[in-house]
């Protein structure tokens, strides 16, 4: 990692719920919270979790020198609202077949 960057990754302890016009899109008790420098703490949904079937893959990919290259989903009206990491870096393993929102509803 850079001097000064860091990221840790750990089980939460909460429920995370992805709804999105009132369809709910996730649910888990088995999200990871990533915290990374500089970022707000990302909430990683297992796969199996996520209902995959209503999102469609884009073809957005970003590259993050600390994470790798992140694929993305969206769904009608809502460009690349989900993303993930199919090939991380060792660094970050856990995250791979999780999914990321950037709207969660955590409780």
């Amino acid at each position: 990692m850079a001097q000064g960057h860091t990221i840790t990754i750990e089980k939460s302890e909460r429920h995370v719920r992805v709804v999105r016009d009132g369809q709910v899109l996730a649910e888990t008790d088995r999200a990871l919270v990533l915290r990374e420098t500089g970022c707000p703490p990302r909430y990683y949904l297992p796969a199996e979790d996520v209902r995959l079937e209503l999102l469609t893959p884009s073809d957005t990919h970003t590259v993050c020198p600390f994470k790798g290259t992140a694929s993305y989903w969206s769904l009608p009206g809502a460009p690349d609202l989900a993303w993930a990491y199919p090939d991380p870096k060792p660094e970050v393993a856990e995250i791979k077949d999780h999914l990321c929102f950037y709207e969660a509803d955590v409780s």
